[in-house]
């Protein structure tokens, strides 16, 4: 008994998630967790499920998600932009809802690398005169 699912793959900083959305009651499994148990913080579940609430589809869908690499904070948003492109392959019509609302655009930002003679990746040290 295979079910029908949509593929959605969302990256963060350097966390990875691959995103499997089938039709359902919308149980929300992250690693083999409740998304409650995996994510600490209310902050972060909320932030996960706003493609679904822009679009109109939270609990339509079973969510299955495998996640690694990163903090949670990166994870999340790894996990966001997965969700808007598996409910993209689900129904192209969302697309303009969710390119309003920027869940279709991978945040790019990273930790820069420090540089020698630097304290952190700008900090300099502390100049002086004598």
């Amino acid at each position: 008994m295979s079910k029908e699912y949509y593929l959605g793959t969302g990256r963060r900083k350097t966390s990875v998630a691959r995103v499997r959305l089938s039709s359902g009651k919308g149980i929300f499994i992250v690693n083999n967790r409740t998304v409650d148990e995996y994510f600490p913080r209310t902050v972060l579940v909320k932030y996960l499920k706003t493609p679904l609430v822009a679009t109109d589809t939270i609990g339509n869908y079973d969510i299955n998600v495998s996640v690694n690499g990163g903090g949670l904070t990166g994870q999340a948003g790894a996990i966001r932009l997965g969700i808007a492109r598996a409910l993209l392959n689900i129904n192209r019509e969302l697309r303009p809802v969710l390119k309003r609302e920027g869940f279709l655009t991978r945040d790019a930002r990273k930790v820069e690398r420090k540089k020698y003679g630097l304290k952190k990746a700008r900090r300099a040290p502390q100049f002086s005169k004598r």
